[in-house]
């Protein structure tokens, strides 16, 4: 049996690090002062994994080490060489053979099969131009998708999402997007509970004066916080380190005992994936049972509890929601649940929850539920306590610095008389079906009709679910443009293909942490590899085909552009009284900044506020209150999102109708050593985890033992959506029937273009369903998949998702 972590030296070299510097150091103004004699005659750069000192021999990049202040390193840094220098990149502008020939009246059924045609950067830019032309004087701007969803790079100037929405505003317009599929339904489902956004977390330093007891509810920081949406400066995992050696207890509600479990040596409780709304119910009860909640607090900061309780005791519905009645949906002994009550109730707890839990049919009930439980325990707004929802996640929780605004690249005004943004998980939903009525946030939309779809910097065809399904939409658009570093299979499903610029190869700058701890120079350090543009270039060429160049440019190239940027917040730090460099001080020199948080910043209580005057300082709620019963959600007659938090039947669970058929709950977790999608592509890297090539899945050493799967072997992993192969790893650190089959694997079809085709390679988006959470939130279910395992018999196929596609 393996351990389970498939990763233990790595692990304990992130463990130790941690240990070498503080979050007080981490934050200290003036830390890369120190270091500029002995680091910073080298360039220095950036990225989501952190700040790195980028290596160039005879003009090559051949290595990314770590920039040293980094309290934990991460192995993604270190390879961003591997991937810059991969076979997989985009060398040259592509074309669809069969577009080139036909254009619109192409086969697109062709897309994804991977026969392109070499052309011109004139060819392709006059075509992308034409292209856009024809669509707006043809269907109007409606008709044309600005997506540019997805992680793309770090960087203010080069963003690839702005730079396409900024030529694309000043086209007509576009239509958009709107939410994101980590956080879909929490975006939506939460103003209506609290007033307000969830992303302002009360800070570490604040929780661990205050705590007496974490429960981490499907969070994993010890490995979501290794990347950032900025730059990381990894300082989340002192304050892990300081709750570790506090001794204060941590438990830990997942189905996979969790490397943040491992690492604070955390009560484990196990949950069937899916149910934890049930399990919260069994919790709320046991609360009211045993007079346990705060009857004080309830009555002062809340609305609707007395509803709640009414569904509570089953007298809203005929069923008590008792322990009894949550274990049997959930697997945990009622007398865990009850334990878990006592506990929560007896000490200040705070419960911090992941994404994941509202990634699931339904999902908005989670999160909902989750500061339900907070406000019967009378916490919120008090530190160490009530339920926050972003701790998990890159830099969340370190305390906002004092600092400039940095405004990166404009991305212009958009017109008016457009469609509204589409909830983004149901965009390849509408492709396929214009015309058709959706409901979002209690209003009533039609699917506007799509004909050309221009993708930069993200990869649908790794963060969509239900891949099979997704292909079949996908053959709708008539012009599908993709502007990417690299052969992602969104880019194999393209019709043009624009090669674009790592950020080694163009000069920028990006802000650390998102709680604007620091401001790091990303110097190009190489030139262009192949054909490569920058993706303002390629912006810019395309505006002067189209007429408006000037508009676009405003007069300033790449540096002009960083100079204004920086000098805009030079501006900004005047009136806050802050002192930093001139541009040029700062790009030859300094190239890193860091800001001090304040006092009040270190100290934040998100809601202390309103707990000190509710009367005062109401949230934004209809009430003033936190909204434990929404009369707006109730008052939208919604089947599947009732006015309170409400355990409802997803589509598919352990348990359920279809769990005879496919016995297996696949949790799709973040990965260890990737960024999503990103990263997949080096070779370094899939040499830590892969087995015999393919995505590791986590399998419980009972359930591989029924069906005669050894560690290593590889297995198919199968539903009525989709088969994929992966490698087994067998485990106690998942739960029976349960198995872990993280996302991001790129897909990698064994027949392309294809539907139902078996993925070689393990992308586990094959499996899931693509459904909405709700009418309320039309977020993803990508943790809601049911699935069987079976070892797999015959001549593995060789892996080819990460080669060019053929070209002539």
């Amino acid at each position: 049996m393996t351990d389970h972590l498939h990763i233990p030296l790595s692990r304990r070299a992130v463990l130790k690090g941690v240990t070498a510097l503080t979050a007080s150091a981490i934050l200290a103004p003036g830390l890369f002062q120190g270091a500029r004699a002995s680091t910073l005659a080298a360039a220095v750069s950036a990225n989501h994994f952190g700040l790195c000192l980028p290596k160039v021999e005879n003009g090559r990049l051949v290595a990314t080490p770590s920039h040293p202040v980094d309290p934990a390193p991460t192995e993604m840094i270190t390879a961003l060489s591997d991937v810059v220098n991969a076979p997989s990149r985009i060398r040259h502008p592509m074309v669809r053979r069969s577009f080139l020939e036909k254009g619109v009246d192409s086969d697109r059924s062709d897309r994804g099969k991977g026969d392109f045609v070499q052309v011109t950067w004139d060819e392709a830019l006059d075509l992308v131009a034409k292209e856009l032309t024809r669509v707006k004087d043809t269907h109007g701007c409606k008709a044309i998708y600005g997506g540019s969803y997805g992680w793309k790079s770090t960087g203010l100037f080069h963003n690839c999402a702005n730079g396409l929405y900024r030529m694309l505003n000043l086209n007509g317009g576009f239509v958009d997007d709107v939410n994101t599929y980590s956080t879909g339904s929490i975006r939506v489902i939460l103003p209506y509970v609290i007033g307000g956004s969830f992303y302002a977390s009360s800070s570490w330093e604040a929780h661990l004066k205050g705590t007496e007891q974490i429960v981490f509810w499907g969070s994993d920081p010890m490995v979501s916080c290794r990347i950032g949406s900025n730059a990381p400066n990894h300082s989340t995992f002192d304050y892990m380190r300081q709750y570790k050696e506090s001794g204060r207890p941590a438990i830990v509600v997942d189905p996979i005992r969790t490397h943040t479990a491992d690492y604070l040596n955390a009560q484990w409780i196990a949950p069937r994936p899916g149910t934890d709304v049930a399990m919260m119910l069994g919790i709320a009860h046991t609360l009211l049972m045993e007079n346990l909640h705060d009857t004080a607090f309830l009555a002062d900061y809340t609305t609707g509890f007395e509803a709640f309780a009414a569904y509570l005791t089953g007298e809203e519905d005929g069923t008590a929601k008792t322990a009894d009645w949550a274990s049997a949906i959930c697997g945990v002994a009622p007398e865990a649940i009850k334990d878990l009550a006592r506990s929560m109730a007896s000490k200040r707890t705070l419960i911090t929850m992941g994404w994941s839990i509202q990634r699931q049919d339904h999902g908005e009930q989670g999160p909902w539920m989750a500061f339900t439980l907070g406000c019967m325990l009378g916490t919120v707004g008090l530190p160490g306590g009530g339920a926050d929802f972003t701790l998990h996640y890159a830099n969340y929780g370190v305390p906002k610095a004092h600092a400039p605004v940095f405004a990166g690249l404009p991305a212009g005004d958009a017109p008016e008389g457009l469609p509204p943004p589409i909830p983004v998980s149901r965009v390849p939903w509408c492709l396929a079906n214009p015309g058709a009525e959706y409901e979002y946030d209690g209003k009533t939309f039609t699917a506007p009709d799509l004909r050309l779809v221009y993708w930069a910097g993200g990869n649908p065809m790794h963060h969509h679910q239900d891949r099979n399904l997704h292909i079949q939409f996908w053959h709708h658009p008539e012009t599908i443009i993709v502007q990417d570093i690299f052969w992602t299979q969104t880019a194999r499903f393209a019709d043009i293909v624009l090669p674009a610029t790592t950020s080694f190869e163009r000069n920028d700058m990006t802000a650390i942490t998102e709680a604007g701890n620091g401001l790091a120079a990303m110097r190009k350090v190489i030139e262009p590899l192949y054909e490569a543009r920058s993706d303002f270039d390629i912006y810019r060429a395309i505006s002067a085909r189209l007429g408006f160049e000037d508009a676009f440019t405003e007069g300033r190239d790449e540096m002009a552009w960083l100079r204004h940027i920086y000098e805009k917040g030079m501006a900004d730090a005047e009136k806050k009284e802050i002192a930093i460099p001139d541009f040029d001080t700062f790009w030859n020199e300094t190239q890193v900044l860091t800001f001090e948080p304040t006092e009040k910043t270190r100290n934040y209580v998100q809601f202390a506020d309103f707990r000190e005057d509710p009367l005062l300082n109401p949230v934004a709620t209809p009430s003033g209150k936190f909204e434990i019963l929404s009369r707006r959600i109730a008052g939208y007659n919604l089947d599947d999102c009732p006015g309170h938090p409400t355990w409802m039947e997803p589509i598919e669970r352990l348990g359920g109708a279809e769990s005879d058929k496919h016995p297996f709950h696949i949790v799709t977790h973040h990965p260890y050593y990737r960024l999503h999608s990103q990263l997949n592509n080096s070779e370094s890297l899939r040499a830590l985890y892969e087995v015999q090539g393919r995505e590791p899945i986590w399998i419980h050493p009972e359930d591989a033992a029924e069906r005669g799967i050894a560690d290593g072997d590889v297995v198919r992993v199968f539903n009525g959506r989709g088969q994929v192969l992966a490698g087994a790893v067998i485990t106690d650190a998942v739960s029976r029937h349960v198995a872990q089959l993280c996302e991001g694997a790129w897909y990698d079809p064994a027949e392309p273009g294809v539907p139902g085709t078996l993925c070689k390679h393990g992308d586990v988006n094959v499996l899931t369903p693509d459904k909405g959470t709700s009418k309320l939130a039309q977020g993803n279910i990508g943790h809601t998949v049911l699935a069987e395992i079976e070892k797999f018999e015959g001549p593995l196929p060789a892996i080819t998702t990460f080669s060019e596609p053929t070209a002539a």
